[in-house]
């Protein structure tokens, strides 16, 4: 296992049409590099992983347990792991960094590598 990860050469994972994810992950934890096309949405799902977030770029409205917020540039977020959550762009494009624990295993499966000496 590599601790740097270099993201230019990671396979990109589509979530649905206009969200994609570059997921590196080990045994405990997962990455999940997220960009959103403008007006791309995940809709609202839950599952047993619990999720921390961070907006790094744009605007996304997070609705978590049925509570909406805009956030932007910087915010954070920690969704429970069961709790049914949604995320949607506004104004544009926008990204965020996901971290999962455990790893999802959905994504680690469509990414089907760990991390290796090759990321």
């Amino acid at each position: 296992m590599m601790p740097f990860i270099d993201m230019d050469n990671w396979e990109w994972v589509q979530i649905k049409p206009g969200v994609r994810a570059k997921t590196p992950h080990v045994d405990r934890i997962m990455l999940s590099y997220v960009e959103f096309d403008a007006g791309a949405d995940v809709p609202e799902h839950s599952h047993p992983h619990e999720q921390g977030c961070r907006i790094i770029a744009g605007e996304l409205e997070f609705t978590i347990d049925g509570k909406s917020k805009r956030c932007t540039e910087g915010d954070m977020l920690i969704v429970p792991g069961g709790t049914p959550h949604s995320a949607r762009a506004l104004n544009g494009p926008a990204i965020a960094l996901d971290i999962f624990t455990p790893p999802r295993e959905d994504y680690a499966a469509m990414q089907n590598t760990f991390m290796s000496d090759e990321h």
